[in-house]
């Protein structure tokens, strides 16, 4: 079972990252496959009980990636780890399987649980960028978490998540196209958007107004002439 997990690991970043073309610059130079294989190990370890060594594999890991993974988390077959650079999993969480996580994502506890505390992802998960996932919460099947977010509660299954904190912006329908994150609405952009066309219609509203007060100013300026005149 770890071997045949270790060749998922391997084999999935041919498909996520376009980048991947040699097995052995796979194997040297991707860091985190390589957290992958120092989990793999020390959660192995963890399960026998074994006290020190998986947290020692662990920091060895740490060391040579610069990604965090405790040794108790439960990450599935088939997650890659894009380039890593300070990403960290917590003791409790739980990664599904085909999950996608980008570098500096954290999966954390809030500081205030004890037992389960921190996330639990589900299967075919996009994590972006910088985001971070606190706490034990339930992220369904199929979510895309936008980079930069911060997710704090339960998010159901096939919805995109952007923002601070995070907030559902879509649900269902979503692309399948792991590498298609241009797609991701920006709700910041669309409100200034939404704004911007409101500020052009009062502009155009005041503008008429203008021209009608001129037009009463000019048509109460011929009456008055009118009136002198007789």
């Amino acid at each position: 079972m770890l071997l045949n997990t270790l060749k998922a690991d391997f084999q999935i970043i041919f498909e996520r990252d376009p980048a991947a073309t040699n097995w052995l610059e796979v194997l040297l130079c991707y860091p985190g496959l390589q957290a992958l294989f120092f989990y793999r190990a020390a959660h192995w370890l963890y399960c026998l009980k074994l006290p020190l060594i998986p947290r020692l594999i662990s920091h060895f890991g740490r060391l040579l990636t610069g990604i965090e993974i405790h040794p108790g988390a439960r990450i599935g077959a088939h997650v890659f780890i894009d380039h890593g650079m300070g990403a960290v999993i917590g003791e409790t969480a739980i990664v599904g399987d085909y999950a996608l996580i980008y570098q500096g994502v954290t999966l954390g506890g809030t500081g205030k649980e004890t037992g389960k505390r921190h996330p639990s992802l589900g299967k075919h998960v996009i994590v972006g960028a910088g985001a971070k996932v606190l706490g034990n919460i339930q992220i369904g099947d199929h979510v895309r978490i936008g980079a930069g977010s911060v997710v704090l509660q339960d998010i159901p299954s096939n919805c995109t998540v952007v923002g601070v904190p995070g907030r559902i912006v879509r649900c269902q329908g979503e692309s399948t196209d792991f590498l298609d994150h241009q797609k991701l609405p920006d709700p910041e952009a669309e409100m200034i958007y939404s704004l911007f066309n409101k500020v052009q219609i009062l502009e155009k509203e005041i503008e008429l107004l203008k021209v009608l007060l001129l037009q009463n100013n000019d048509n109460s300026a011929t009456i008055e002439l009118s009136k002198t005149s007789y």
